[in-house]
């Protein structure tokens, strides 16, 4: 069975997506970008502070669907330029480095992200 995940403390989907979708107890989460929820203003100009943002929408995603980052079992970090990989990666590690099973990831260079933010994640929860 599925099951939409919807919650205020990350931006609304605008378009024809969910926030996360449950499909037999796993967590497919859209991919989060550092925009504040409230005001859908991007958070941040560095590649740190988008980071941490993006991070924080995702966490309220996993979060409301009763997951928690624990049970992330896959990232994709999507980046607008590789050389801020070191600098993503001091965050992300904030967010995961202390997981028992830190996720798998993926981690790649995009030609271009929504209003040309630095940085997207999506994941995958139990």
């Amino acid at each position: 069975s599925l099951h939409q995940v919807s919650t205020k403390n990350a931006p609304a989907a605008i378009g024809p997506y969910s926030q996360g979708i449950v499909a037999n107890g796993l967590l497919f989460t859209a991919g989060q970008i550092p925009f504040d929820p409230v005001t859908m203003e991007i958070v941040g100009t560095e590649i740190q502070s988008q980071t941490a943002q993006a991070l924080k929408n995702l966490k309220a995603v996993v979060e409301a669907s009763g997951s928690s980052f624990e049970k992330v079992v896959k990232t994709t970090v999507f980046l607008k330029d590789m050389n801020d990989f070191a600098k993503m990666n001091e965050i992300y590690a904030q967010a995961f480095g202390s997981n028992k099973f830190p996720p798998a990831r993926s981690a790649v260079e995009v030609a271009r992200l929504p209003r040309d933010v630095l940085v997207e994640i999506e994941c995958v929860a139990v």
